[in-house]
């Protein structure tokens, strides 16, 4: 019999170890294949190592961790962690997912192993997991009263000798290489320092999607999504080229 596998996804490094420490501890056999900072990087890691379990952080920057789990679906048995108690979460009793309340407690963990165990051992139906996300995504907004972050609205780019501001609702993409990002936006090409991480954290999720590990789009630039095997591209409105879309971003696409 395979050992279990598992992924961590969480922005913060110190809860990372703890966890991974507790669960050494706690299941010895279970094997943590992945470590991701980010939700992108969550996603990219999943289809790389297709874990049985992964531990997603609610709150992190850029794709949050109920967005990963919106990619993933049923293709692991998933365990949100959150700053946020169980009178706040209380969708998560529906059974599909389990849920751990920072800081963690290694006895309320102890409990979230031996339900992993179970499931693993005679796997569930785990119902209408897309309903069950929506409905943890709202009270979890419900509970956050509006204290979103401010997205970001103006990007400082350099146009020749000139400093230009572009709004970055004119931005139809942004591309990186391995220093500078390409800013595309409705009245020319910019370059700028900022990382693709950067941007995917500062950006408003809402109107913007990371593509590929190193294209950001403007989902309101996207004219059409064409699937091609195992990746994807775009066509961009009034413009020819067309952006690949990697492996690990299909589904945000295919869930629209």
């Amino acid at each position: 019999m395979q050992a279990p596998t598992a992924l961590i996804a969480d922005d913060e490094p110190l809860l990372r170890e703890r966890l991974a420490g507790l669960l050494g501890r706690l299941w010895p056999e279970l094997q943590v294949v992945a470590q991701a900072r980010n939700g992108s990087e969550a996603l990219q890691l999943f289809e790389q190592h297709q874990p049985k379990i992964a531990f997603l952080d609610v709150h992190m920057p850029g794709m949050s961790g109920i967005d990963v789990a919106r990619a993933i679906g049923k293709g692991a048995e998933l365990v949100f962690v959150t700053a946020y108690d169980r009178y706040a979460v209380e969708a998560f009793a529906r059974g599909a997912v389990d849920y751990l309340v920072k800081p963690l407690d290694p006895e309320r963990l102890s409990e979230t192993v031996q339900r992993l165990r179970t499931r693993l051992a005679a796997p569930a139906d785990k119902g209408d997991l897309d309903a069950t996300l929506e409905a943890i995504a709202r009270q979890l907004r419900e509970r956050m009263g509006g204290a979103a972050r401010e997205s970001l609205k103006w990007i400082k780019a350099s146009v020749g000798s000139n400093v230009r501001l572009i709004p970055v609702d004119e931005v139809v993409y942004f591309k990186s290489d391995a220093k500078y990002t390409l800013v595309v936006w409705q009245g020319g090409e910019a370059v700028i320092r900022k990382s693709i991480k950067e941007l995917a954290d500062e950006l408003d999720e809402q109107q913007f999607a990371q593509i590929h590990r190193s294209t950001i789009v403007n989902l309101r630039s996207v004219a059409q999504f064409t699937q091609r095997d195992d990746a994807g591209e775009v066509q961009l409105k009034g413009r020819d080229e067309k952006l690949v879309v990697s492996r690990s971003y299909l589904p945000l696409f295919q869930r629209m």
